[in-house]
């Protein structure tokens, strides 16, 4: 909808998310993101964080599934989402408030780890189902929370360039140097 608002946050999750199914079968994944903003400061020369803001967030079906498989406490990842406020009626008897965010896409940030991404074989079009770990945690990609034993990923012995224009031609219908637009 387009009146919707909007967020993206990128911040570390509080917790491992927690995965519920609903009354008419439908999962649903909880989760908290942690985002703290850093300010320079030039009197004393010395980074300074300000209030962290803790996100809580929903997602449903598949997104819900992959996020409970793939993410885990302490990662720091990209959501986005709609934006949203709902009431309800808490065990005290007591009206409260929340504001959370229903997320449409999440992602590990990949500014300082790296992902090893497996499509899901039952899911329309990519939407990640990837895995992730971090690499200050094991010096290397391609494991999962949920695997045993962790093992080095695999290298192609002749890796394939997605760009090519070879291979662009022949997967994106056009030929020469350009593109046609």
């Amino acid at each position: 909808m387009s009146n919707e608002t909007q967020l993206t946050i990128v911040g570390n999750l509080t917790a491992d998310p927690e995965l519920r199914t609903t009354q008419s079968g439908r999962q649903v994944a909880s989760l908290t993101i942690a985002n703290t903003p850093r300010q320079y400061n030039r009197q004393s020369n010395q980074w300074e964080d300000g209030q962290t803001l803790f996100m809580r967030c929903t997602a449903w079906g598949d997104l819900a599934a992959n996020i409970t498989q793939t993410l885990a406490k302490g990662m720091r990842v990209i959501a986005q989402g709609r934006l949203g406020q709902r009431s309800y009626q808490a065990k005290d008897g007591s009206n409260r408030t929340v504001i959370e965010l229903t997320l449409d896409h999440i992602g590990p940030d990949l500014t300082h780890a790296t992902a090893q991404v497996a499509k899901n074989p039952a899911s329309h079009g990519f939407q990640g189902g990837g895995q992730y770990q971090s690499q200050q945690q094991t010096g290397f990609a391609g494991a999962t929370r949920n695997q045993q034993q962790a093992q080095p990923p695999t290298i192609p012995a002749t890796p394939q360039d997605p760009w090519s224009q070879a291979q662009a031609a022949s997967e994106f219908g056009f030929g020469g140097d350009k593109p046609e637009f």
